[in-house]
């Protein structure tokens, strides 16, 4: 497999992209609004592309987080709460809040399995820091990193009960970020000892098996490169002080972050030690330049992505809508409390 994931242009395959895809064969595919309508039509979707391959296991994701961040969307599928209304009742009742972020999870998952998509681009791990860009805003889960983490750890349970993979993001921390990194690159200039409060939540559940990289730069660890494409701070920082050695997705290559062509940016972020160039535009002429830009996926990359999907359900089976309505109620119920 070619370790990308690519974005689709529309509700359906185009024929060029069947074409390219049975011949790339990326290891996955993201969804955006422009390709979700209907349940039957996203469901169809994704029934083709595990066709593509004939892998009934196939990457599959989405950023379904709740609030803002919600590609499937009212009045097809229900609206979910964002990630400060898990920490606002944090504040009061912890216990209730990480129950709530569970069953938030599950049932959020329920949409997603039913859509036959395998993989969420949630929960966010990044501490909200005071002074920030609002790009993460209400999506973080508080400003503590032992609450992050309980709350992180809660959703990952709720997702992986629903047959869904979660994705931990954005490694090492996009909580300090003064911008906003799809518009241009942030740089922070917290030193080492402080940035530890960013990195506590990922260390703590650094066993999870799927994560994406920030795109900003740290001056601490390395004063001219962005995290996706530092090998300082994927070797040393990622897979050495955080302990991660799930599979590890860049953020997407197209945002302004980024410098230079996108096949160049995806081949300096796998040399630096990035598992998977994320590009979500469906450019067919940036999907073609990665292609050729791409050395192999390698065998350890492929056992990454092995174990990260052997996580996730059979989707043929029909998915317990009494189970997902039960758990919005406990959700609901539960975050209450706050209000």
């Amino acid at each position: 497999m070619l370790p990308a994931i690519f974005g689709l242009s529309g509700l359906t395959l185009s024929d060029d992209e069947r074409a390219f895809f049975r011949d790339a064969d990326p290891a996955g595919y993201i969804l955006f609004g422009r390709n979700v309508e209907s349940r039957a039509q996203l469901r169809a979707l994704t029934d083709a592309l595990r066709e593509l391959h004939g892998r009934e296991r196939t990457f599959i994701c989405i950023d379904q987080e709740g609030g803002r961040v919600a590609r499937m969307k009212p009045p097809v599928w229900a609206a979910y709460p964002p990630g400060a209304a898990f920490d606002r009742l944090y504040e009061i009742a912890p216990i209730s809040a990480i129950e709530a972020a569970r069953a938030h999870a599950e049932a959020l998952g329920i949409d997603l399995a039913e859509a036959g998509i395998s993989v969420d681009c949630l929960p966010l791990l990044d501490v909200r820091q005071e002074g920030a860009h609002d790009v993460i805003g209400d999506r973080a889960l508080g400003h503590e990193p032992l609450r992050v983490a309980a709350l992180g750890r809660a959703m990952l349970e709720g997702l992986a009960r629903a047959g869904v993979a979660g994705v931990i993001k954005h490694i090492p921390g996009h909580g300090r970020a003064g911008v906003d990194s799809h518009k241009e690159l942030p740089t922070v200039t917290a030193s080492a000892e402080d940035l530890e409060t960013d990195l506590a939540p990922f260390r703590s559940l650094n066993d999870s098996l799927i994560g994406m990289t920030a795109h900003v730069r740290y001056t601490a660890w390395d004063d001219e490169n962005p995290a996706t494409l530092s090998s300082a701070v994927i070797r040393e920082v990622i897979r050495g002080r955080i302990g991660f050695d799930g599979l590890l997705l860049t953020d997407d290559l197209d945002m302004q972050a980024l410098g230079g062509a996108v096949p160049d940016r995806a081949a300096r972020a796998q040399a630096a030690g990035c598992d998977i160039a994320l590009n979500c535009w469906a450019k067919m002429d940036d999907m073609v330049g990665i292609a050729s830009a791409l050395a192999p996926m390698s065998a350890e990359t492929a056992a990454r992505l092995e174990r990260a999907l052997a996580a996730t359900g059979d989707f043929s089976a029909p998915v317990d809508l009494a189970r997902q309505a039960e758990r919005t109620e406990t959700r609901d119920r539960l975050l209450a409390l706050a209000t």
